[in-house]
């Protein structure tokens, strides 16, 4: 034994006295982590392209939620695999949260009817991410087979944007949303690459929407100032000592609001 570990540590020494000098860091840009995504809200990541685009179609035509029954079909250009997974035809028609969030036809009329129903007009990207964004809701059963919801999905089609889409991905999300009203008149989202929330969008305060997305979810189980206290740390975690970093997630458990299950 003792003649087999003089023999490993022989080898350790042999191949690290080949190998460069090597520098840990930790920060900067050069980790795998900082081109990570972040959902703004729930939803299947590769619906965020479809989300941008009609996010950007009802600000610049608030007339599209305010009379939603003259919008006669909305068009999704997608690429795969966002075209054969959450664009499945079998995802038409979910009937549980897990398959509702997977479907590209429900995350979009979800999103649709909460901007006509919460009568926000935003002025900013910002204000239109938080003022419809999908919680967990929005996937419970009254959702899942809400009259309104389900028409909007009915007006809803799916193409593949081919070769020109694929080669586009992993880079961006590219994703187009036309929408035809009744009276023919065609609207574009244009091409999205970089929703709101990719790592490489640039326009977004993602600080802002963040920061509505963490408090929505907090004050499911925690009453707001408890909520804004431990986002608070969160978001400062860099700044925390050893010892503060034990205590990080240390609150009243005892002061947990009781929710019903959000069934779906």
């Amino acid at each position: 034994r003792r003649s087999t570990t003089k023999l490993k540590w022989l080898w350790f020494n042999i191949v690290t006295s080949l190998v460069p000098p090597q520098e840990l860091s930790h920060s900067g840009s050069d980790f795998a982590v900082m081109g990570m995504h972040f959902k703004l809200g729930l939803y299947e990541h590769q619906s965020a392209g479809a989300l941008q685009g009609m996010i950007d179609l009802l600000m610049n035509n608030p007339e599209l939620m305010r009379d939603p029954s003259k919008i006669k079909n909305i068009n999704v250009v997608a690429y795969e695999p966002a075209f054969g997974i959450i664009g499945d035809p079998a995802k038409r028609n979910p009937t549980t949260r897990q398959s509702a969030d997977h479907s590209m036809v429900f995350i979009i009329s979800r999103l649709l009817a909460n901007a006509v129903n919460r009568g926000v007009i935003p002025s900013t990207n910002e204000e239109a991410w938080t003022s419809w964004m999908l919680s967990p809701r929005d996937y419970g059963y009254d959702a899942l087979n809400d009259r309104q919801t389900r028409g909007l999905m009915e007006k809803i089609s799916f193409a593949h944007g081919g070769p020109e889409y694929d080669a586009r991905y992993p880079d961006g999300i590219p994703t187009t949303v036309e929408i035809t009203a009744d009276d023919g008149k065609k609207y574009s989202s244009g091409l999205v690459m970089y929703p709101s929330g990719h790592a490489r969008n640039t326009t977004a305060d993602l600080n802002a929407i963040l920061q509505f997305k963490h408090k929505m979810l907090g004050s499911i189980a925690l009453e707001d100032d408890d909520c804004e206290k431990l986002i608070k740390k969160l978001v400062h975690m860099d700044k925390l000592s050893a010892g503060e970093m034990q205590d990080v997630y240390d609150f009243d458990y005892s002061k947990l609001q009781r929710n019903d299950p959000i069934d779906g």
